[in-house]
């Protein structure tokens, strides 16, 4: 044990923490899309999974073909689009069950984005050659946070007040109450395939922000992101709540989204680091998204009024039998 942990540098983490964080941000996008269905919607989108990948390519062979990076990322964000509005069509018009749907162009996607790779599982640009903005060179990565910290603040806000408009507002009560929307004569079926599409193309988006980061595209660089998009919805909802309790506002909400993911990033970094084999990332993932899952539960079943009245009830002797006769 104490061999063990002589063995541990403390620099190399150090060091290793920007990356994470940098990395935290550009996941804390993705999860930002994450964020519009699984809490706006109630819809576990499963899409995610391949629109990342989609964003990640495209953007990369636009790059490979002198497209400047930044009209790149943009065009990311439209392919994501597409795969967000592929899905919500085959969930509102052909009654597709969602996680069916999301399934299905998922499916798809895994064979678009080999042929938007040229047939190839990866695309590397040479990053020497392209002027990034965004990058994992270590000299430049307090410029790519600073930038990403910008980014993710113009997006939340952006994203704050597009929902609290007509539309936004129609979007999220969809969500909450679709049959008290379509009584009030929302277009529920339109909104859903709207809330898709804006969040596979921020998904797609960060996916483009990656590959940039990187320095290159991978057909499987979006698996098990819906896995990490919901690490990070949850972990930063709890620890917000943790913080800030009743007075946790919407935008606070989406902020906290961000946190969760530079926070799954610097765990990330933490677990490499202690020397734990990279394959089990996945199963820690899974637990770690497990319990802040339960979190939220296991506190609202302790604060029930049954659930007080037997603790109560327990400390008086009633229960116990410890009572008067």
């Amino acid at each position: 044990m104490i061999a063990y942990f002589s063995s541990l540098d403390l620099t190399a983490l150090l060091r290793a923490c920007p990356g994470g964080i940098a990395q935290g941000l550009i996941w804390g996008i993705m999860a930002l899309g994450v964020f519009m269905t699984f809490r706006m919607l109630n819809f576990a989108d499963l899409t995610v999974d391949g629109s990342f990948a989609t964003g990640g390519a495209v953007c990369i062979m636009l790059i490979m073909k002198g497209c400047n990076p930044e009209v790149a990322l943009i065009v990311s964000f439209a392919a994501g689009l597409i795969a967000g509005l592929v899905t919500g069509i085959l969930h509102t018009v052909f009654g597709i069950p969602d996680i069916l749907a999301g399934i299905l162009t998922q499916l798809g996607l895994w064979s678009v984005n080999l042929k938007l790779l040229g047939g190839k599982s990866n695309q590397a640009i040479n990053v020497n050659l392209v002027t990034l903005h965004i990058t994992s060179n270590a000299r430049f990565l307090s410029r790519t946070i600073i930038i990403m910290v910008v980014f993710c603040a113009i997006l939340i806000s952006i994203l704050y007040w597009y929902l609290g408009t007509e539309q936004g507002s129609a979007i999220r009560a969809t969500g909450i109450n679709p049959k008290m929307s379509r009584a009030q004569g929302i277009n529920t079926d339109a909104m859903k395939v709207l809330a898709l599409a804006l969040s596979n193309g921020m998904v797609a988006l960060a996916g483009g922000i990656l590959a940039q980061f990187q320095g290159f595209a991978d057909a499987n660089m979006g698996r098990g992101a819906i896995v990490i998009g919901l690490a990070a919805v949850i972990i930063g909802e709890v620890i917000g709540e943790a913080i800030f309790k009743k007075g946790m506002n919407f935008i606070l909400r989406l902020g906290f989204v961000v946190v969760g993911g530079v926070i799954y990033y610097l765990v990330y970094v933490l677990v490499l680091w202690l020397k734990f084999p990279a394959n089990d990332m996945k199963l820690l993932t899974a637990l770690v998204v497990a319990a802040f899952l339960a979190v939220p539960y296991l506190k609202e079943k302790k604060k029930s009024s049954f659930h007080k009245v037997a603790r109560e009830n327990k400390k008086s002797g009633i229960i116990s039998g410890k009572g008067e006769e």
